[in-house]
């Protein structure tokens, strides 16, 4: 794709209007590009409510917003881990007790690189149980309060989905047989990715276009995911290349989920991103998307599995 419809520079938040009145819920806000996509909301005049899985770093994030941004922004955080489907739970309860409108729900928070098989306590794999699993069960839980709010749902995946095998490993959903860090990384993505799609026509199908619902990408940008959970020698490899221009700030990785979450009349089939080579950096627009991660069939497959996993049946 040569022309991006947002001109030569691409898609930026200059484009964001007055966002008073607007509410957004972002997961993964106390570091790298879901910091940045909070502030720049915040910045807009948003509410902006964060969902992280640690209470202090999250009270030390609003310091450092009014900090940066004054005492009037309105700015909460509601305690919530990704790998444990109960605190899942806990979280969806609270939001829809408290927050009246979500405009959208930006699911941003990931984990990556996991160097060995881990398990998360209701028994998943733990890059599918947090990335795919996690965020499967938080949107079906607050997808009732985003219908009425005629909001989005804003997906945050990684070209990573195409860096493994090309299809959803059914029979062996733990990697029980071949684990490896980047493999199941990969598959969780991919997983992550399709269920856009499937649930783009899942809502058609059920006649309810007011929730829109975005796939997109940061690229390659400069954030801790793997400096968190990467092995001695990933880490090592992306502290180089952190230093060099192949990869970009978090604030720019943080540009295609803002405007999934705000432009107006963005088309859903799209899959959103920096535009450049490898797709790492760039001006952001829409990217191609490998054919296997809009599979039919494989994606009814994996939304009727992760029904069954959490337990969770959409309603319609």
């Amino acid at each position: 794709m040569n022309t991006n419809q947002f001109g030569k520079q691409g898609w930026t938040p200059e484009r964001i209007e007055n966002l008073k009145g607007k509410t957004y819920i972002i997961t993964g806000t106390t570091s790298g590009t879901g910091f940045e996509a909070a502030k720049i909301l915040l910045s807009k005049g948003a509410k902006v409510v964060m969902l992280n899985r640690n209470q202090k770093k999250s009270a030390e994030t609003i310091v450092t917003l009014k900090q940066e941004l004054g005492n009037n922004i309105d700015v909460s955080s509601i305690q919530m881990d990704l790998a444990v489907q109960a605190s899942v739970k806990k979280a969806a309860e609270e939001v829809l007790k408290t927050v009246s409108q979500i405009d959208a729900l930006i699911c941003n928070a990931a984990i990556a690189q996991v160097p060995k098989q881990t398990l998360t306590v209701d028994g998943f794999e733990s890059q599918l149980g947090v990335n795919h699993y996690g965020n499967f069960l938080l949107q079906g839980l607050l997808y009732p309060r985003i219908e009425e709010s005629k909001g989005r749902i804003v997906t945050v995946g990684s070209m990573g989905y195409n860096l493994g095998i090309k299809n959803i490993q059914f029979d062996d959903m733990n990697w029980d047989k071949n684990y490896s860090p980047n493999g199941v990384y990969s598959q969780s993505k991919l997983a992550q990715i399709m269920s856009v799609y499937e649930l783009q026509d899942r809502l058609k199908k059920a006649d309810k276009t007011n929730v829109k619902v975005y796939a997109c990408h940061p690229g390659a940008s400069r954030t801790s995911l793997i400096k968190t959970n990467g092995s001695m020698m990933t880490r090592f490899i992306w502290q180089l290349m952190k230093l060099s221009p192949l990869v970009q700030s978090a604030e720019k990785g943080s540009y295609p989920q803002l405007m999934c979450a705000t432009e107006p009349n963005l088309n859903q089939n799209g899959f959103y991103g920096p535009t450049g080579r490898n797709y790492w950096t760039g001006p952001v627009g829409e990217c191609k998307l490998e054919p296997h991660a809009k599979d039919k069939v494989v994606a009814v497959k994996l939304w009727e599995a992760s029904e069954e996993a959490t337990g969770l049946k959409w309603n319609f």
